[in-house]
């Protein structure tokens, strides 16, 4: 008689059911961010210092509500944030469908953010309530695997519904709404805490009381400014999308573009993610980084469109590193009561970096030749520069 083969024991219920979650609701963006800033420029009329500004205004939007989640918490319940962030950004999803000016597609881009600041923080502390710190970065790795997986899907779903509206952009802007309102409801299944682990009953409480009277250690604040700082040079993809239209490529090439670059970002969570747990985080950081700067100031200097297709390749690698790497990252240099707080402070200053950069790299758009060409080659020689500072820093 043959055993049954148990699951690994970080494969929670609840991985599956945020994993789920997050894999509708990304699809649902996916679907839109390609085409969004060729939306906002050629039917909307919007310039690229505006997209640039949308994209900011969203992302600041959603720092100041990742910022402030640990404090929201003291009075609701994590998953009535999970909840009502979903909620959030599936109401902001419809604003942007209604649009019929670039200030109306602004306000559906800050509720969209809104939502996910108020629930980014709050849905990583229960992934990793009750895993050991050894597997955090494959627990992460394995939901940004599901997250990126709907985001392969929704650039898919968004080149055949162009297909079949002959390229009615708002058309695929209606369709997106229900995904989203497909993983608000899909929320309703995340338990706040695994029943497999009884001790989190008691940790759940003493999150509320704990999370925002104990100090986080000098290490952890370290780290969450070192990467927040670098924030400063990673401007929206938005912009990149803008670029690539920019250079001639056809709706449909550019969500392609976007659809192979979720690809290799979604191929490259896991993998990342069991890096991190095996070496040190910084080093494994230092190597998105490194992607980073080869990405951006190739794209801003080559005009080839397979080489550019490769450097949108090596882009998902710094995604990856960026988002498994990072969480997992702070995650066990902090004590489990502290879960949320950590990462809302990693994410809500990360999102102010990339508001900051958002608007300086909008302003920088047309210098040079235009494009975007300088605004990358900026970008990607600081990105140069930072891997080489995190690789040797003592952190």
């Amino acid at each position: 008689m043959t055993q049954k083969r148990r699951r690994p024991v970080w494969l929670t219920r609840n991985l599956f059911a945020i994993s789920w979650v997050s894999l509708l609701q990304d699809a649902a963006s996916e679907m839109l961010y390609p085409i969004m800033p060729i939306f906002l420029n050629t039917v909307l009329g919007a310039p690229a210092a505006v997209i640039g500004a949308i994209e900011g205004a969203a992302e600041g939007a959603m720092s100041i509500t990742k910022l402030g989640s640990a404090w929201m918490n003291r009075w609701l319940p994590r998953k009535l944030m999970v909840f009502l962030g979903y909620a959030g950004a599936s109401l902001g999803k419809l604003i942007i469908a209604l649009s019929s000016i670039w200030q109306f597609v602004m306000v559906g881009r800050v509720v969209d953010r809104l939502g996910k600041g108020m629930r980014s923080a709050a849905r990583d502390a229960i992934l990793v309530q009750g895993v050991d710190k050894a597997h955090r970065g494959r627990v992460i790795g394995f939901h940004r695997t599901a997250d990126t997986t709907g985001a392969v899907i929704g650039p898919i779903l968004a080149l055949m519904l162009l297909a079949a509206f002959d390229g009615n952009i708002r058309e695929v802007l209606w369709i997106a709404v229900i995904p989203a309102v497909l993983s608000t409801i899909a929320v309703l299944f995340i338990k706040d805490q695994d029943p497999a682990t009884k001790r989190l009953v008691k940790l759940a409480k003493a999150e509320i009381t704990q999370e925002n009277t104990q100090a986080l250690a000098p290490k952890v604040k370290r780290v969450i400014w070192v990467l927040s700082f670098f924030a400063l040079a990673n401007f929206p993809d938005a912009l990149l999308m803008l670029h690539l239209s920019q250079e001639g490529w056809a709706v449909t090439e550019v969500v392609g573009a976007y659809l192979i670059f979720n690809i290799a970002y979604a191929s490259l969570n896991f993998p990342f993610g069991l890096l991190a747990d095996k070496w040190k985080p910084q080093y494994v950081y230092a190597l998105g980084l490194l992607c980073f700067a080869i990405a951006y100031a190739g794209l801003g200097l080559t005009n080839d469109r397979i080489l550019a297709v490769a450097l949108i390749v090596i882009y998902g690698g710094f995604s990856a590193a960026n988002d498994v790497v990072g969480k997992s990252w702070v995650s066990k240099l902090a004590g489990d009561h502290q879960q949320l707080t950590v990462q809302s402070k990693l994410q809500g200053l990360g999102g102010f970096g990339i508001l900051i950069a958002g608007i300086w790299a909008g302003l920088a758009w047309n210098l040079g030749g235009g494009f975007g060409v300088v605004p990358m080659l900026i970008s990607g020689t600081f990105g140069l520069i930072a891997a080489a500072i995190i690789w040797r820093l003592k952190l």
